[in-house]
């Protein structure tokens, strides 16, 4: 008998000690927290290097020329015959429908007008300057500040298929700020992407994106700045906050990138019954009520990641010769990743005005894509950060400043608040939003910009109470 209590009481402590290496684990509190690697300065324009120290900024227009108009219009019309006809009933289940892609192609004729987009577009000042030996473009724009205003800048980055174009809407806004704050924009266009040039040499990804934002705040003046982003923006500030975090007051995101091997962790213990009411908060229950669906759903649309993130240059040939091939996937982004439910429309969502985005800023973002000839070397930018979305080492390093997340109901990757704490131990706002799906900056421009205005502000006036205090 003595033994069986032996063995039972082995049992207990044995089962406690497990449950104690589970919570230390869940909770991020295990496992070594490693060394902030150092990410070495590198030349990533082509050739073996020219002068560093150049640290000219200039002004830059977009002027595209008559003839690059007339090609594409002589090659929408190409295009067109030779598009394979839509299956009967098949809505946008197949991908972009062809027979409403001839309507694109028409208002893309007929009516779009680039030099308005142009005009808009240059209406926001922009420069250009040399980091590492790439070229680097970006939209600088300075608030006109009211009495009782601060000015703080904020490093604003977009993701793909985007470009600067997602913030058009919501730059006004943000500069506007609220009776506290003002927010000073930069927002660079990602190397590869738009006006920024591509990287000439293997292996740049999002640290090294980030290492070159950092120089470029810097060399504006700006020793210190909080950063916002979604998509590839989300991982490149998280990037930043991570490798530089005495430069960033504070990190505001709307999509979950990095996530903690805690964060994994509750993950997969979700999916154990009864386990997700000691780990979810409440309102975050519906994002795990029907995780079968929802990683189906995410199967689904990740098809474009795997060829991206293995031979971007194989589609790049198609996609860089024909503007309706290339329409059609970019626009295919922004109509399912908007509202998944638009897959059963026979226009995606992107007719009759339900689309909360304008035809037009679609077109204008496409547009940027196709002058600049840039889809190619945006799609390598998948190939070089895959290796780096299997680096535990970023994950398993907390960032220590304010961060705030916006929740969007309709974006593809949902992050609970559970599965981003670890990472984000310093979680001061985490924002359920009422609609708005991946495009955010774009779809709700006026949600978006009140809640990183809100975040940066209780930010602000949690050191200005911490200073005050050690006065």
């Amino acid at each position: 008998m003595g033994g069986f209590k032996i063995v039972c009481l082995l049992s207990v402590i044995s089962a406690l000690i497990v449950s104690v290496l589970l919570f230390l684990l869940c909770e991020d509190r295990l496992l070594l927290v490693p060394v902030t690697p150092v990410v070495p300065d590198r030349w990533w324009g082509k050739g073996e290097g020219g002068n560093v120290d150049d640290e000219k900024i200039s002004e830059f227009l977009i002027s595209v020329s008559e003839d690059t108009i007339s090609e594409l219009r002589s090659r929408i019309i190409s295009d067109l015959p030779r598009l394979s006809p839509a299956l009967e009933d098949s809505a946008f289940n197949y991908g972009f429908n062809t027979k409403f892609l001839k309507d694109i192609a028409r208002y893309w004729l007929e009516e779009f007008d680039w030099q308005a987009q142009e005009t808009l577009l240059n209406s926001f000042p922009q420069f250009i300057t040399n980091i590492d030996g790439l070229d680097i473009h970006y939209l600088h724009v300075k608030p006109s500040p009211v009495s009782g205003q601060k000015v703080v800048p904020l490093l604003l980055v977009h993701g793909w298929p985007g470009s600067i174009v997602e913030f058009l809407d919501i730059i006004p806004l943000l500069t506007a700020g609220n009776e506290e704050v003002a927010l000073e924009i930069i927002a660079p266009s990602i190397p590869g992407y738009g006006f920024s040039s591509a990287p000439g040499k293997p292996g740049f990804n999002s640290k090294h994106a980030a290492q070159i934002f950092k120089k470029l705040m810097v060399r504006l003046g700006h020793e210190k700045f909080y950063c916002q982003g979604g998509d590839w923006g989300s991982f490149i500030t998280t990037n930043l906050a991570t490798l530089f975090p005495s430069h960033v007051l504070g990190l505001h995101v709307n999509m979950g990138g990095v996530i903690s091997p805690g964060g994994m962790m509750k993950n997969l213990l979700v999916l154990v019954p009864g386990m997700k009411y000691l780990l979810v908060d409440k309102e975050d229950m519906e994002k795990v009520s029907s995780l079968g669906s929802f990683y189906a759903s995410l199967l689904r649309e990740s098809g474009y990641f795997h060829q991206q993130a293995t031979k971007p240059d194989t589609v790049g040939v198609g996609l860089s010769s024909s503007p309706l091939g290339l329409a059609a996937y970019i626009l295919e982004k922004f109509s399912t990743w908007t509202n998944p439910d638009w897959t059963r429309d026979n226009t995606g969502g992107l007719e009759g005005g339900r689309h909360p985005i304008k035809r037009d800023r679609m077109l204008t973002n496409v547009m940027l894509y196709w002058v600049t000839n840039s889809i190619t070397s945006s799609m390598r930018f998948y190939k070089e950060n895959f290796p780096l979305l299997m680096d535990r080492d970023i994950s398993r390093i907390p960032i220590e400043m304010p961060v705030g997340f916006a929740d969007f109901p309709k974006e593809l990757y949902r992050a609970p608040k559970y599965l981003i704490s670890g990472k984000f131990p310093h979680l001061i706002q985490y924002t359920r939003m009422p609609r708005g799906g991946h495009f955010a900056a774009m779809e709700e421009p006026q949600l978006l910009a009140e809640d990183i205005i809100k975040f940066i502000n209780t930010v602000e006036e949690k050191a200005n109470f911490v200073a005050k205090q050690e006065f």
